[in-house]
């Protein structure tokens, strides 16, 4: 359900994505009436002037794609990206232990619902079901604190649904949990940072990431961590995944606890 996306990196893509140069691509060869009608439904009304009568439609917002993409999102890209990768890790990993229900509800809190019986309620608004059999659900994860659903299809009929939702808390967070200070004296402030992020199973790379720290840190804390009890590792396809052992979950919450 994950993938299928585009991947904004400056080459070409691998295994049928295509890159964000070629996703401008797509932009840019469309048609000026399509474009309209397209930009239309994202605003919601009306496109505004000068881009309703824009004579070169589909080309100005591929260059706004591409100045954005350039100036405010490739920056930070590598961190984000791998932000994104520790939140699909850690869902699939809740998939293959706790099934649909519990890895659906979380997607976003008070919206999403797995209703079983092959039926997911995406948001509370009280819209006639629609039946998505025969296409693509995508699960697509974002760093804003925000979510949506969106679908297409394309010329061939291929049927394509996407929920976009928040990554999970601490994930989206790049300051992270505030480490109490209980748990600092008692492992160290950047040891119990590496404790308090893996509440959802996480991947030596990832906490570095996440954390900052370098990777003979991290791994090193998780070393200490695992040979105290406080954390186990288990594989998951090609990742090797760190999450709380019940000893790490009770030390961590009664740490927490005023």
């Amino acid at each position: 359900m994950y993938g299928d996306g585009a991947e904004p990196r400056g080459e070409g893509g691998g295994d049928g994505e295509r890159c964000f140069e070629e996703e401008v691509a797509v932009v840019r060869a469309t048609e000026p009436g399509a474009a309209l009608a397209d930009l239309a439904v994202s605003v919601g009304g009306p496109v505004p002037e000068p881009l309703a009568s824009a004579r070169d439609l589909p080309g100005r917002l591929a260059a706004l794609l591409e100045w954005v993409w350039r100036e405010t999102v490739l920056p930070e890209w590598p961190r984000r990206r791998r932000v994104m990768e520790a939140d699909v890790t850690g869902r699939t990993a809740r998939l293959a232990r706790d099934g649909w229900a519990a890895a659906l509800d979380e997607l976003c809190p008070g919206r999403t619902r797995w209703l079983g019986d092959g039926r997911l309620q995406v948001n509370a608004r009280d819209y006639p079901p629609r039946s998505v059999e025969g296409g693509r659900l995508l699960l697509v994860p974002v760093t804003p604190a925000t979510g949506w659903v969106s679908w297409d299809a394309d010329r061939e009929g291929d049927e394509r649904y996407a929920i976009v939702y928040p990554c999970a808390g601490v994930l989206a967070d790049g300051s992270g949990p505030a480490v109490p200070e209980a748990l600092a004296a008692l492992l160290g402030t950047a040891r119990a940072g590496v404790l308090l992020r893996l509440e959802s199973p996480l991947s030596t790379s990832q906490l570095v990431a996440l954390t900052g720290q370098g990777l003979g840190s991290v791994g090193r804390h998780l070393k200490v961590l695992h040979d105290a009890g406080l954390v186990r590792r288990r594989r998951a396809g090609r990742s090797v995944l760190y999450d709380w052992t019940d000893a790490g979950a009770v030390l961590v919450q009664a740490r927490r606890a005023p």
